[in-house]
């Protein structure tokens, strides 16, 4: 789904000779948005899909679509035999591989090369050499671009790793050679922390990208992450589209992308702009690519490349009013670049914001679930969702859980914000966590405003975790008069008279709340006084209401107003999501939905997802905050640490086993404390 993409189609571009069909080897928001633009050049596409994706919309949107295998990404996704065969048997000429998946896989794009297929992307050799950062940042120190300091060695011995962190010094970064999207990556604050933080970054590179290498590098300690867009032709011709500024991260992920990167000198803009092109040039390299960089001050250091399309490539295309992705394929057809450096102009300011299915009240854990209920932003001036899910969809624990890409362009940086803050507002998804609320918080936050940003911004400028008073009642007060009108439509009031008595739940807290309908509207008693509720319209098909609140307390009506706006979804199991123009909530109706995991909360699963691995064993004695057990979902590991000092007494799963959000992962036995123990034995 699109609204109002703001691309033009390069009129040097008109007279390329395109592919007549390709394969698009992934899935999700970037499969449609390839098929888009294939779609408006006249070429057919070929979708994959898996068990899990037997309904999803790439393959509804695509001319063909082909079952590749089971649900998890090794078993289809990550496939390049299964991709191939796919390929020949459809015809296809050339492959467009997303990003994530095999997209930056080097033996993918030799084996499309090999089957005669051509690989929407850059040859082989670029991608090997940009694939592993070590190599990498030796290919850019040679060719001039700044680098940061560290340790990029072959040697991969703990005891080599460590002696080099010593050389460093700390804090510093352990990254996985293979690596990106925050995947085998940890902040190493002191020696104490480094052997633990090199098994898991291990452990998690090897089974995010088949290899375990690591390399080390100062750590900044307040950077700005900044990248340079840049395209090659197949005549090492190169030029760069400008920049974005990427720093709002949370698990060392992108979150909220802007261009171009605010506060950056010309000078500056202009020297990174061509070390990037002069980094693509020393590969010889060959379509999309992104050049990412760290920013201390007015100092930059290589970070490593992308050779591929970037996630947040829209807000490119919203300042230069290109369709990347239709250079891709010019490109990959032989086409010349269509723009010189010179004839690229940048105009206006865009801003994207990636939504996630996660929890940021848990630590940003995934979720997984079906969506109840949507609603996209209905302002449609310069305003994009770039998305692969619609409404009914089950979000699956197997993939990244990305919803949607949110896209927003205006004159200048702040009418920007404003309309990313009013497109966040709109957006409303019912049926499991997301970061909406989130992103609200961060987009109004009057610090990025100043554009005061770093890596750490979303450390450093935490949202609140609870409801404020008034946001309270307004939640209550919504809830109470959602349940009046249900009462009403079912007949199942009480007599006019007499008050209607409910009790509604906000994070397994009890409210019990009076309502009672008067000339005037509803007058409806809180736990901490009364409020006159002045209902304008209430439509129970959408689940919209409307009013004003005369807040008081338990003696006497204060002038206190508070505008009620919002709208209401019903889920299973009796709960009740409520959406406001600035925040979210979610009530239960009844006792029924409540829920209580057995056991310390950290002996449960915290999220859906598969056991990678159990570091414990039963009859183990293990001291606070000891990792015990290791979770995987939708690419990102979550450790189980101890809750206290105690005794393992039973593990419930093994390695390699699928676990449900709040199962019991083990049984855990709280130690005696010394003070305990001495009255035991006294009596």
């Amino acid at each position: 789904m699109s609204k109002n993409t703001a691309m033009n189609s390069n009129s040097s571009l008109q007279n390329v000779k395109h592919f007549h069909k390709i394969l698009i080897a992934n899935r999700g928001e970037i499969a449609c948005r390839v098929i888009r633009t294939a779609r408006k050049l006249g070429i057919r596409t070929v979708a994959v899909y898996s068990d899990a994706d037997y309904q999803a919309l790439h393959k509804t949107l695509a001319d063909e679509a082909y079952y590749i295998g089971p649900s998890p990404a090794q078993k289809s996704y990550l496939c390049s035999d299964k991709l191939i065969e796919v390929a020949k048997q459809s015809g296809a000429q050339a492959v467009h591989p997303g990003y994530g998946f095999l997209s930056e896989n080097a033996d993918f794009a030799l084996a499309c090369h090999d089957a005669g297929i051509h690989f929407i992307g850059p040859g082989h050799e670029a991608i090997k050499a940009m694939g592993s950062k070590s190599e990498a940042k030796t290919l850019m120190e040679k060719a001039g671009v700044p680098i940061c300091p560290g340790y990029h060695g072959s040697d991969q011995s703990d005891e080599t790793l460590i002696l080099e962190a010593e050389r460093i010094g700390y804090p510093l970064m352990v990254k996985a050679a293979l690596g990106g999207g925050g995947k085998g990556m940890r902040i190493i604050e002191h020696y104490d922390q480094l052997q633990e933080g090199l098994q898991s970054a291990r452990r998690e590179a090897l089974k995010s990208f088949g290899d375990d290498h690591l390399l080390l590098e100062s750590y900044i300690t307040q950077p700005r992450h900044v990248e340079v867009q840049i395209f090659f032709d197949h005549n090492n011709e190169g030029v760069y589209l400008f920049d974005r500024d990427c720093s709002l991260q949370r698990r060392h992920q992108k979150v909220i992308e802007e261009a171009p990167a605010p506060d950056l000198s010309g000078s500056m803009r202009k020297s990174m702009g061509e070390a990037a092109v002069s980094a693509g040039r020393a590969i010889q390299y060959r379509g999309a690519g992104t050049v990412e960089f760290l920013v201390d001050g007015q100092r930059f250091y290589f970070m490593e490349m992308n050779t591929r399309l970037q996630v947040e490539h829209p807000v490119t295309e919203a300042i230069t009013g290109q369709d990347l992705v239709e250079w891709q394929l010019a490109i990959a057809a032989g086409a010349s670049l269509p723009l010189t450096q010179d004839q690229l102009q940048c105009h206006g300011h865009a801003l994207e914001a990636r939504i996630y299915a996660e929890s940021p009240d848990h630590d940003f854990l995934p979720s997984s679930g079906k969506i109840m209920g949507l609603q996209w932003p209905q302002e449609v001036d310069h305003i994009r969702i770039d998305t692969g899910v619609q409404q009914g969809d089950h979000i699956s624990s197997h993939y990244d859980p990305m919803l949607a890409k949110l896209v927003v362009w205006a004159e200048d940086r702040e009418s920007a914000i404003d309309k990313m803050s009013r497109a966040l507002s709109d957006y409303q998804q019912a049926g499991l966590s997301d970061n909406r609320d989130f992103l609200l918080h961060m987009v109004t936050e009057p610090a990025f405003r100043k554009a005061g940003l770093s890596t750490h911004f979303i450390d450093q400028h935490p949202p609140q975790t609870e409801l404020d008073h008034d946001q309270l009642r307004m939640s209550l007060i919504a809830g109470a008069l959602y349940q009046f009108h249900q009462s009403q439509y079912e007949g199942s009031l009480p007599a006019a008279s007499a008050p209607s008595q409910k009790t509604l739940f906000l994070n397994q807290q009890p409210y019990l709340i009076s309502l009672e309908k008067v000339s005037e509207g509803f007058k409806v008693s809180l736990p901490d006084g009364y409020c006159q509720a002045d209902i304008h319209w209430y439509e129970a098909e959408s689940g919209c209401l409307s009013g004003q609140l005369l807040v008081g307390d338990h003696t006497e009506f204060s002038s206190t107003q508070l505008k009620l706006q919002c709208r209401m979804f019903s889920l299973p199991e009796a709960r009740l999501k409520i959406f406001f123009p600035d925040f979210s909530v979610e009530l239960c109706l009844s006792g029924q939905c409540l829920t209580a995991h057995d056991g310390s909360e950290a002996m449960s699963a915290p999220m859906n997802g598969t056991v990678s691995s159990v570091m414990v064993s039963e009859g183990q004695q293990v001291n606070a905050g000891a990792p015990l057990l290791v979770m995987e979902a939708m690419k990102m590991e979550h450790t189980i640490h101890a809750p206290c000092d105690g005794m393992i007494e039973s593990i419930f799963y093994k390695e390699g086993e699928r676990v449900d959000a709040g199962s019991s992962l083990m049984s855990f036995q709280e130690a005696l404390s010394k003070g305990t123990k001495e009255n035991e034995n006294a009596a």
